[in-house]
């Protein structure tokens, strides 16, 4: 694990491509993703350690997984996890976890995407495993990346120009102060985030009216105690406490939220584990190692960037953490921006490119907010009942009616079409085909290469992902049943004569069937599709002419303004760089 220092102030850079004020796991992600595109940044970040007493987020859902995936990252937090997959997959709601007062109220299987063994929707399930964790490992990821400048220790405290190039003022805890000049700014330095201050932008939104308390703690007893089922999750509906208890590794040590506590009140180490006890059940030993109270927000900007200074993250949207969307939001702001500033800084993004950033991440922040916050007025407080602990026939009513009361969680838990099922169907940078974009609905998923959806999932009969022939550009996948069928789709090679023309990536690669012999033209709709470097389809379609224009307008040029030509040199460098395979 690598080990960070205050950086000295002759450590601090006088110039850097891209800044990143804030390197949590939206910072880092962002920073590793560009270089992964061959672009430095430098990373400011105020922590030399994270806290691992402040778990925070604890679910990385499968697009979040997915796109680790993506930077060779997946395996590493898998490893890391303290809690295994194929330990437990289940949210439980209950009276207690202990003694004959518990009593499994309600069940909800594979919540989080947690899917042990190979994963239908995309190429990774979820991943239940503390923030800290992830950063520790986004952490060790940028100390071995030659592109990313990690330096701990200072923190942004303004940032000064009217246009690039821009003057960030950095200091240390000691009051040291010194300049960086850029070129962009990004701003993923969470809920306060100096950069969103200087640029006079407020959140905007509301606060939850009661507020809850994180307890981290330990117990020696409790593993043992519990009399129900393994889950990654208990939802406590007690009439003394009620809120959540989760496992946070295979030892001794355990996470609580105890929900709808008064913000004014002041909880100690005594009342937080006399609070655990009440969750549980009975008497258990509990070591309190840490609290945290919080109140659930739900704020938004009202825009994303000015000029080239771009917020990402809690610096964007905060977002209630019922159903745990708000961490995986973040991580697909920085996969969203990640693409476009390269192609920008490398000279193929087109004017229209940057500014899509908040056209398409702004909307997916606010349906995210309004689905957390309608669960979050369904607390684990909202369904006591004095009867749920009663025995008899009484007593089963009581848990039998809020078996059926507890149905409207099941969006919380089983979120498929809130994590994969957004689009940017109204980008400037999507080219529409006309056809019906599939509905908004938090629970169905319907996989859908409608452009701006997320390229549909498969394996393949050699058993691969689909996503595993994406290029590092944009990738023109055709169905390679299609070929010889459809006499246009032979022609579709003329789309990278297009790219080298243009010094846009693009590669195609035919494909196809999926697994269980699907024919991919039935999956996608049509016979090929264009897809982003975010693995989601900017086009669809069976016309070469109509994928080359796609090309420009996906890489942010209008269709009134194409990119300017590249010299040959640089046409045969893209030749023999780009192409995958080659469409016979």
């Amino acid at each position: 694990m690598a080990t960070f220092h205050d950086t000295p102030a002759g450590g601090i850079p006088e110039e850097a491509r891209i800044l990143i004020s804030g390197g949590g796991p939206s910072g880092l992600f962002l920073a590793l993703d560009l270089a992964s595109h061959g672009i430095p940044s430098t990373v400011i970040e105020p922590r030399t350690t994270v806290d691992h007493t402040r778990p925070r987020a604890k679910t990385t859902n499968a697009r979040t997984m997915t796109h680790l995936h993506r930077l060779g990252l997946a395996d590493a937090l898998r490893r890391a996890s303290p809690l295994p997959v194929d330990y437990a997959q289940d949210v439980i709601f209950c009276t207690a976890l202990t003694g004959p007062a518990a009593h499994e109220l309600r069940r909800f299987r594979n919540a989080f995407q947690l899917n042990p063994g190979r994963y239908g929707p995309q190429p990774e399930c979820g991943q239940q495993v503390p923030q800290p964790v992830l950063e520790e490992v986004l952490r060790d990821a940028a100390a071995g990346n030659r592109l990313v400048t990690f330096l701990t220790g200072w923190s942004v405290t303004e940032v000064s120009g009217g246009q690039a190039p821009y003057a960030i003022t950095v200091s240390n805890p000691s009051d040291e102060r010194r300049t960086i000049t850029t070129d962009f700014v990004i701003g993923a330095d969470g809920g306060s985030s100096a950069v969103r201050r200087s640029l006079g932008i407020r959140l905007e939104g509301g606060s939850a009216a009661l507020s809850n308390i994180s307890i981290l703690f330990r117990s020696s007893q409790l593993a043992s105690a519990v009399t129900l089922d393994p889950a990654v999750q208990y939802w406590v509906v007690g009439q003394d406490a009620a809120g959540m208890v989760g496992p946070m590794d295979l030892k001794d040590t355990w996470w609580a939220i105890v929900q709808g506590v008064d913000p004014d009140r002041e909880v100690g180490q005594e009342e937080a584990g006399a609070m655990v006890r009440s969750l549980v059940g009975s008497d258990v030993d509990i070591d309190v190692l840490a609290t945290d109270p919080w109140t659930a927000r739900m704020l938004l900007a009202p825009e994303y960037s000015r000029g080239n200074i771009f917020l990402v993250g809690d610096a964007a949207h905060l977002n209630p953490p019922w159903g745990g969307h708000g961490f995986n939001t973040c991580i697909g702001d920085a996969a969203n921006l990640a693409w476009k500033l390269a192609a920008v800084i490398k000279g193929w993004g087109g004017p229209s490119l940057l500014a899509s950033y908040g056209d398409e991440r702004r909307p997916v922040a606010a349906r995210t907010i309004r689905d957390a916050a309608a669960n979050g007025k369904a607390l684990a407080y909202h369904f006591a009942d004095p009867g749920l602990t009663s025995e008899g026939a009484a007593g089963e009513a009581a848990r039998q009616a809020a078996h059926r009361a507890l149905a409207v969680k099941q969006s919380e838990f089983d979120s498929l079409g809130l994590v994969l099922g957004y689009a940017y169907a109204d980008s400037s940078v999507v080219v529409p085909d006309g056809s019906p974009v599939p509905a908004e609905d938090p629970i169905r998923y319907i996989p859908s290469a409608s452009p701006g959806a997320l390229l549909p999932h498969v394996w393949l009969e050699d058993a691969t992902s689909v996503y595993g022939r994406l290029g590092q550009g944009f990738t023109l996948l055709v169905d390679a049943g299609a070929l010889g069928r459809v006499p246009e789709a032979e022609g579709f090679a003329a789309v990278l004569e297009a790219g080298a023309r243009q010094g846009i990536p693009v590669t195609i690669a035919a494909v196809g069937p999926a697994d269980d012999g699907t024919p991919l033209s039935e999956v996608w709709g049509t016979e090929a599709v264009l897809v982003r470097p975010d693995q989601h389809v900017a086009w669809r379609g069976s016309s070469p002419g109509a994928a080359a224009a796609a090309l420009s307008i996906a890489a942010g040029w209008p269709a009134s303004q194409q990119p300017p030509s590249q010299d040959p040199a640089s046409q045969d460098q893209f030749r023999s760089t780009r192409v995958d395979a080659v469409i016979p």
